[in-house]
């Protein structure tokens, strides 16, 4: 089993959103101070059921976001991309075609995350159900969804995560048939957010999404400033760190400079206590 790690273009957002004050979206528009541009991975697992890709990364189209009529996705967010960054282009450098991807599944649905589902018309895309909800329609605009950027043929499969205990996870469900890739229910980012959690011998590589935005958030339990609930968000981070303590882990968020490095060097989650 081998995990590619594909940055598909960068991302700045303010400040506020990536370390929240209590205020939510009101702190984000009033903070006038930008990150530096940070990566947006997507992910490709090579495994013998078939390649499972994990997010879809962002698309050129994003470059538009200055039309749209939400306000935060008009003023709050930039991209820089170039077409052969998408996800499609940069699978087939890997050698990886459009039929040996067998899913892909997105850990919520915002536009850095689902930005690249035009290169998989033929895939089974999975997303949380709930998370597909919120999304859909002129409310999904409104949330800063951008439903009307779908493919037109995108009918993703609904995912309801059971309740199946996975280490610290309540909520899980099995992606292959071993049981080697799994998915949990990591709400916070988003009410509905999962994460994807590939257990390679003995070592968890944790695709965690936007459960925090690098992983020193992550361990002293900071929650973002867009999350659809502090406390929530808390307990997954809490929830989070508690599996790196009970295993060797690797933690990998989607906008975190260092989580490329961190999967090629196989950097293990060191400070969890």
């Amino acid at each position: 089993m081998r995990i590619h790690a594909i940055q598909t273009g960068t991302v700045k957002i303010k400040t506020a959103q990536v370390e929240g004050r209590g205020h939510g979206f009101i702190d984000v528009f009033l903070d006038p101070n930008w990150t530096d541009w940070v990566p947006t991975f997507a992910w490709a697992i090579e495994h013998p059921d078939g390649v499972i890709v994990v997010d879809s990364g962002q698309g050129t189209h994003l470059l538009e976001h200055s039309r749209e009529l939400n306000p935060f996705v008009r003023w709050e967010v930039g991209f820089q991309i170039e077409r052969e960054q998408e996800i499609g282009p940069q699978l087939r450098a890997l050698g990886i075609g459009p039929r040996d991807v067998k899913k892909v599944v997105l850990t919520h649905l915002h536009m850095d995350h689902d930005g690249g589902l035009a290169h998989f018309p033929n895939t089974e895309i999975m997303v949380p159900a709930g998370e597909l909800a919120q999304a859909r329609g002129w409310l999904g605009r409104v949330r800063g969804y951008l439903p009307h950027r779908w493919p037109t043929w995108f009918d993703p499969t609904p995912v309801d995560l059971p309740a199946e205990q996975f280490g610290s996870f309540k909520r899980s469900q099995r992606l292959t048939k071993a049981g080697d890739i799994v998915a949990v229910a990591t709400p916070g980012h988003t009410a509905n957010h999962m994460s994807v959690v590939v257990q390679d011998g003995d070592t968890a590589i944790f695709l965690a999404g936007d459960t925090s935005y690098n992983q020193a958030l992550m361990l002293s339990g900071t929650v973002d400033g867009v999350s659809a609930g502090a406390g929530v968000a808390k307990a997954t981070l809490a929830a989070i760190k508690a599996f790196a303590q009970s295993r060797p882990t690797i933690y990998l968020p989607t906008h975190d400079p260092e989580s490329g490095l961190r999967l090629v060097n196989r950097q293990l989650v060191v400070s969890a206590s």
